[in-house]
């Protein structure tokens, strides 16, 4: 709880909070998003600087040893992911986490839908979050998947795809909540994309605390000399060399 002029507010940390998520629709609809839907075209993935605040990434990666917001532990290094350890969040979510979640889906929904539309895919997304995780939870995919990532020296993410189920939302999010060449070194976040008989391209994205990157799931279309043609896509971190690297991930489909 926070007191503020006498008036007692609730922590937008407290899971059992009612946080209205309208600051959150406003800094995400601050941002360019012709420009940040170009880059997501073009490289596979899109930049929101200072998405979060310095206090903000504090308080998040604070959650991490506080286990009542978290329906699950995974160590990486017993499942071949890589070294590391992750938690994913239970319902309800904290109260930013889920403002960004709504907020930030319908933007990325316009890019979701004309991807698929341009890749022959059927599927078409709703414009709202919570129409889109009703078709999640008739599929039975109803476990949340927002996710907080921890990594000391030496830990490393392997390549990999987050689907959890036949309904993936296409693109999600990440936020470095640690500050790069101060709390830990290395650590960057990578993204490869395999293109039919050509060798695989690497972005290798650098962020900042509080930055933001949004980023192909699975699949993306790229305008070729033919027409459109499908590309696959894996992320990762490579290993971090020293410190102490804390990262939030949105995902916006549940999992089976």
């Amino acid at each position: 709880m926070q007191a503020t002029d006498g008036i007692v507010q609730e922590s937008p940390w407290n899971r059992s909070a009612v946080w209205h998520p309208a600051s959150a629709e406003e800094r995400v609809a601050a941002y360019d998003w012709p420009a940040l839907s170009a880059s997501l075209d073009a490289h596979g993935c899109a930049v929101l600087d200072g998405l979060l605040g310095a206090e903000e990434c504090s308080a998040i990666a604070g959650l991490y040893d506080e286990p009542d917001h978290f329906r699950s532990h995974i160590v990486m290094a017993r499942h071949g992911f890589g070294r590391g350890e992750y938690r994913y969040f239970d319902y309800p979510l904290p109260g930013l986490i889920d403002g960004l979640r709504t907020a930030l889906y319908p933007r990325l929904a316009v890019v979701a839908n004309d991807w698929n539309a341009r890749m022959n895919v059927a599927e078409r997304y709703p414009d709202r979050h919570a129409e889109f995780l009703e078709r999640c939870h008739e599929a039975g995919q109803g476990r949340p998947t927002p996710l907080l990532l921890r990594y000391r020296e030496g830990d490393f993410n392997c390549l990999h795809q987050d689907l959890y189920g036949d309904l993936a939302f296409p693109i999600q999010v990440a936020i470095l909540l640690s500050e790069p060449g101060r709390d830990f070194t290395g650590g960057e976040f990578v993204l490869t994309e395999q293109r039919p008989r050509m060798q695989s391209r690497v972005e290798v994205v650098p962020l900042r605390r509080g930055d933001a990157v949004a980023f192909a799931v699975h699949n993306r279309p790229v305008q070729g000399t033919k027409g459109n043609y499908r590309v696959n896509l894996r992320h990762g971190v490579s290993r971090l060399r020293g410190g102490l690297r804390h990262t939030l991930g949105i995902i916006f489909h549940d999992a089976r």
